[in-house]
C-alpha cells in the first residue's frame, strides 16, 4: 500500500477553523446531533443473501454512523434524532446503538400495530462482494417510523438550546419521504437560529430516488436545503441545476480541477465554507484507491492517499471519513490535518465488518503519522 500526501502552498496554520464559529464545548451538552434513520443490518459474511442460513445483524444508517464515529473512535458526545417502532426489532436496534455510546434521548417510539401495517423499522441486507463480484445492499426500508416523522413532532429549538455544537444530516435522510425533506429543513433552519454548525451529506442513493425524480429529483431537493448549509459532504454533480456527466463526471477528483468546481458551489450557494469528497476507484470489490479532497476558505486541499488498499467492508468508509474531517474541525486541529484524520478514519472503518467503525483515535493518528499495519506488542 502506497502512501502519498500532496498540500496547497496556502494551508492555513493549525488551529484554523475554516472559517466556522463553533460554539464552547463547555457551553453544551452535546457536540453533535445528527438527525436519520437508524436500520438493522443483515450480513450473510463472506456468503450471498440467496443460500445463507445465518446472518449477523449490525445497526447502520448514514447520519447515525456519523454520530457514532464521534463518540466511539473520538471520544466527543454525540446524540441521534430517530424513529423506531416500539417491538423486538425496534429494542434490538436501540440496544446496538446504547453500545455505540450515542445518546438516545432524541429517539422517538412509535407504537406497534402487530404486523407493520401502520409502521415499520427499516431493515437491509448487504453482502460485501469479493473481486470481480461487487458488493450488493438490497432495502427493505418502507413505511417506516422515521420516514413518517413530520414537521412539529421534533422540538428543535429545545434540542439546540440545551447545547450543541454541530448538526449533522444528508441526502439518505431527506430523500425517504417528502415530509422527510421538510423535517431535515426544519432541523437546518432551527440549528442556524441556535448558531450551530450544519453539515450535509449528499449521499445520493438511486433506490431511495427511484420515485421521487432520481438524480433530478435529488439535486432539486439538495438546491433547497444548500443555503443552509456550512459543510457540504459531495461535489458538483449533488447541486447541480443542469445535470449531466459533466456536471460529477470523474474529473472533480483531481486536485486541478476541485477548486474551480467548489468556486463555483460557494459562487451559488454563499454560506456553504468546507467541501469535502472522498475519492474511491476500485479495482476489485476488496481493493480500491481511497483517498479525498476539500476545499476551504479558497484552499484547497488533497489528503492521504491509498492505492490498491485491502477492504474487508466498505459499507460507512465515506460516513467515518465524515466523523473524522468533522471531529478535527471541532478540535481546531486545522484543515489539512482534519482532512487527513477523516482519510484515515475511513480507511480502517472498512478493515473490520459493519457500518459503524470500531477504530480509536491512537490508530488514526498512528496511520495518518505513516503507521504500518505491523502487529503492535
Amino acid at each position: 500500500m502506497e502512501e502519498a500526501n500532496e498540500t496547497s502552498a496556502m494551508t492555513p496554520k493549525h488551529g484554523s477553523s475554516a472559517g466556522l464559529t463553533l460554539r464552547a464545548a463547555q457551553d453544551c451538552r452535546l457536540d453533535l446531533v445528527a438527525l436519520g434513520e437508524v436500520m438493522l443490518r443483515f450480513d450473510p459474511g463472506e456468503g450471498r443473501i440467496v443460500g445463507a442460513r445465518n446472518f449477523n445483524v449490525w445497526e447502520g444508517g448514514g447520519e447515525y454512523n456519523v454520530a457514532r464515529g464521534i463518540r466511539r473512535a473520538f471520544g466527543l458526545r454525540s446524540g441521534i434524532v430517530t424513529a423506531l417502532v416500539d417491538n423486538p426489532v425496534g429494542r434490538l436496534v436501540e440496544d446496538l446503538m446504547l453500545q455505540g455510546g450515542v445518546d438516545l434521548s432524541h429517539v422517538i417510539w412509535q407504537p406497534f400495530d402487530g404486523i407493520g401495517r401502520e409502521s415499520r423499522n427499516g431493515i437491509y441486507f448487504l453482502e460485501r462482494g469479493f473481486g470481480l463480484r461487487g458488493g450488493m445492499g438490497m432495502m427493505d426500508r418502507g413505511n417506516t417510523a422515521i420516514s413518517q416523522l413530520r414537521v412539529g413532532q421534533v422540538d428543535w429549538d429545545a434540542i439546540f438550546s440545551s447545547g450543541v455544537r454541530w448538526f449533522h444530516t444528508g441526502g439518505v435522510m431527506a430523500a425517504l419521504s417528502e415530509g422527510s425533506t421538510e423535517l431535515v429543513m426544519a432541523g437546518m433552519e432551527a440549528a442556524r437560529r441556535h448558531g450551530v454548525v450544519v453539515s450535509f451529506d449528499c449521499n445520493y442513493r438511486p433506490s431511495l430516488w427511484k420515485t421521487r425524480g432520481g438524480r433530478e429529483g435529488s439535486v432539486a431537493v439538495n438546491r433547497s436545503l444548500m443555503p443552509l448549509v456550512d459543510v457540504l459532504f459531495g461535489h458538483e454533480g449533488d447541486v447541480a441545476a443542469t445535470v449531466g456527466p459533466a456536471s460529477f463526471g470523474p474529473a472533480w477528483h483531481t486536485l486541478e480541477s476541485y477548486g474551480p468546481m467548489a468556486e463555483r458551489v460557494v459562487k451559488e450557494f454563499p454560506s456553504v465554507k468546507v467541501i469535502a469528497s472522498t475519492m474511491r476507484q476500485a479495482t476489485t470489490a476488496n481493493r480500491n484507491c481511497w483517498g479525498g479532497f476539500c476545499w476551504a476558505e479558497g484552499t484547497v486541499y488533497s489528503g492521504l492517499r491509498f492505492d490498491d488498499m485491502e477492504i474487508l467492508d466498505r459499507v460507512g468508509g465515506g460516513d467515518s471519513f465524515a466523523s473524522g474531517l468533522i471531529y478535527g474541525l471541532m478540535q481546531g486541529k486545522g484543515m489539512q490535518w482534519a482532512l487527513d484524520c477523516g482519510v484515515a478514519h475511513g480507511a480502517l472503518a472498512m478493515t473490520t465488518p459493519g457500518d459503524g467503525s470500531v477504530a480509536t483515535l491512537a490508530e488514526v493518528e498512528r496511520l495518518m503519522g505513516g503507521g504500518t499495519a505491523g502487529v503492535q506488542r
